[in-house]
């Protein structure tokens, strides 16, 4: 079967499992070749319920391409059981962001560049797309993987300190416990940000938690706009995690209240009822709570 059609399918199936309501999103899928971004095969493929049997990765047949077009995560560092991602769940959580073609977007934790170049698709060749990766390794493949799309530039370093200027979109593809105050700067007036707010055990190098989004509203002078969109479990973002937070982002997601969040703010004040997330340079609070941006 043609390789091209093999990617049709692929797209076909992602936009159905994860209800994408972005065509242009949809069709990104198809054009971008998965195997240029994850070297040649054969490769090691992470099934859904592997680890449930003792079995971390299985090793495809052959070098042929067309494995890797499935909704599955492929090895890029198996002893690190460091993989490229499961297409419906970043698919979902670029969806989540709207791109819109000639928007600039922000990703944090590129990694080798696969879901960067989808979204470098999604905003067209008038758009721009900053990718960073603390992994100088997987900055170094980035870089050359994603060198030929003018629209793209991938910078080594801590994601929470590069400044890519206004952004319209930012997704940060590794756990947190707060969002780093550079990112809410950067955001445009309608920006949005996507961040996995995850809590963790002591030494785990993986938390779970939920997805946040977060909106600049028009008026500089709300709060932006804040609600949890889907759980996640993830590696963690290097810079992003507080201990203190860790424990009130847990005790939050205890109490199962994290659905009345609606707004964050910046501006300083003291711990009330309406705070769901206090910290020093941020507050997410439950319901119509208000306070400066």
């Amino acid at each position: 079967m043609d390789l091209d059609l093999y990617r049709q399918f692929y797209a076909e199936e992602i936009r159905a499992v994860a209800h994408l309501r972005s065509a242009v999103l949809a069709a990104a899928f198809a054009r971008v070749p998965r195997e240029r971004f994850l070297g040649p095969g054969p490769w090691q493929i992470l099934a859904p319920g592997a680890e449930t049997m003792g079995v971390s990765y299985w090793t495809t047949p052959d070098a042929d391409p067309r494995h890797l077009y499935h909704n599955v995560l492929v090895a890029i560092d198996p002893a690190r059981q460091l993989n490229n991602g499961q297409p419906t769940a970043l698919a979902t959580w670029l969806d989540e962001l709207g791109l819109q073609p000639g928007e600039s977007f922000l990703h944090i934790g590129c990694g080798v560049g696969y879901y960067t170049a989808i979204a470098a698709e999604a905003v067209g060749p008038t758009g721009r797309v900053v990718g960073v990766e603390v992994d100088l390794g997987l900055a170094a493949r980035a870089r050359e993987n994603l060198a030929e799309r003018d629209n793209v530039q991938v910078t080594a370093g801590d994601g929470g300190e590069v400044d890519s200027g206004p952004v319209d979109a930012i997704l940060v593809n590794a756990g947190a416990t707060h969002p780093r105050p550079l990112w809410l700067d950067r955001l445009r007036s309608g920006g949005r940000l996507l961040l996995p707010l995850t809590f963790a055990a002591p030494g785990a190098a993986t938390g779970v938690g939920y997805m946040l989004r977060i909106e600049r509203r028009e008026v500089p002078e709300t709060p932006y706009a804040a609600r949890f969109v889907g759980p996640v479990g993830i590696y963690h973002c290097e810079g992003a995690r507080d201990p203190e937070l860790n424990l009130k982002l847990r005790e939050g997601l205890a109490r199962g209240t994290f659905r009345t969040v609606t707004t964050l703010s910046r501006a300083p004040h003291e711990p009330g009822p309406a705070c769901w997330l206090h910290g020093t340079d941020f507050c997410l609070q439950s319901g119509a709570a208000g306070g400066a941006a």
